[in-house]
């Protein structure tokens, strides 16, 4: 009798998951990944909040990275119980904004031109390490790109360009809570409290839609979940349209607050700076709902792939 050297369903090793281009995308954002947290651990060195940020990012995508391409090789990913091309959109999406906001944190914090005080070998190492996380922030970008749905492609929802935006909507939100607690004196006033609750409520809501994605649970729900979408992202439209005109009224109109930053207000320790920041990025999160509300009047959801 002769062996077997196949099973009956196929290839037990997916080689495509390696030399596809998004394979070859995954394997440089694991090398380049590999060698940015490699570089500052050894020598180019980290401290305070940003920095350990910045490794968090490096090793967490790492990590993920390296699960995908396993589970992808060895068909693992059959095993579990997600929808997968959400799960790998999704992933891909936040990985590219967590990894372009270390490649603009890490040099802006720790490198600098000159040796002294911290050494010519030192800050080799920290601008390699910074060249090193512009490509990892390329990489993910890049896999991004070849996976977004294409016109008339059926594909997962997370990989359409409103999904996408749901995770931009979600990492914008961190920004703005980022910037809340630190000193924004937002309970203040009940109009400024409202906007908080906004934000809060939209990133829970989006947060839930991306979660019930990437389990793959959309189609066991009793209610049409595409259209409670759509609603959703109209009433959040509303919601942060009513934050964006509520929130510069109450920290920069002259009656309740300051139009231009205190002069003797501490740098990093400056209410009015994490107010202009929850401003902006209010301002950037009412966008990115508009162009959701926009992008979800073409789309329907795919739950299994």
């Amino acid at each position: 009798m002769q062996p077997m050297m196949e099973s009956a369903g196929g290839p037990y090793l997916n080689t495509a998951a390696v030399t596809s281009p998004v394979g070859i995308a995954r394997l440089l954002q694991m090398t380049f990944g590999c060698t940015t947290f490699s570089l500052v651990a050894h020598q180019g060195g980290f401290s305070a909040a940003y920095g350990t940020f910045c490794m968090f990012v490096w090793t967490f995508c790492f990590a993920i990275t390296v699960f995908i391409i396993t589970c992808e090789f060895t068909h693992l990913h059959s095993c579990l119980r997600i929808s997968w091309g959400n799960f790998t959109a999704a992933f891909a999406m936040l990985a590219t904004l967590m990894s372009v906001t270390a490649a603009v944190i890490y040099p802006l914090y720790f490198v600098q031109l000159g040796c002294y005080p911290i050494g010519c070998e030192v800050r080799d190492f920290r601008i390699a390490a910074s060249v090193f996380a512009g490509l990892l922030f390329i990489a993910y970008a890049v896999e991004v790109f070849l996976t977004r749905a294409k016109p008339g492609q059926v594909t997962s929802y997370m990989a359409t360009v409103s999904g996408l935006l749901k995770i931009v909507q979600a990492f914008v939100a961190c920004i703005i809570f980022g910037a809340l607690v630190n000193d924004s004196q937002y309970s203040k006033y009940v109009a400024t409290q409202w906007c908080v609750a906004v934000f809060s409520f939209c990133f829970v809501m989006t947060v839930v839609v991306v979660a019930f994605s990437v389990t793959g649970k959309t189609a066991t729900l009793w209610f049409p979940f595409e259209r409670s979408v759509v609603v959703y992202t109209f009433v959040a439209v509303l919601l942060y349209v009513s934050a964006a005109v509520i929130w510069p009224v109450f920290c920069f109109d002259s009656k309740y607050g300051s139009p231009q930053r205190p002069a003797l207000c501490a740098k990093g320790r400056c209410p009015w700076d994490s107010q202009l920041v929850i401003a902006i990025f209010t301002y950037v999160n009412l966008l990115l709902y508009v162009m959701d509300l926009a992008y979800s009047q073409r789309i329907r959801f795919v739950s299994h792939l």
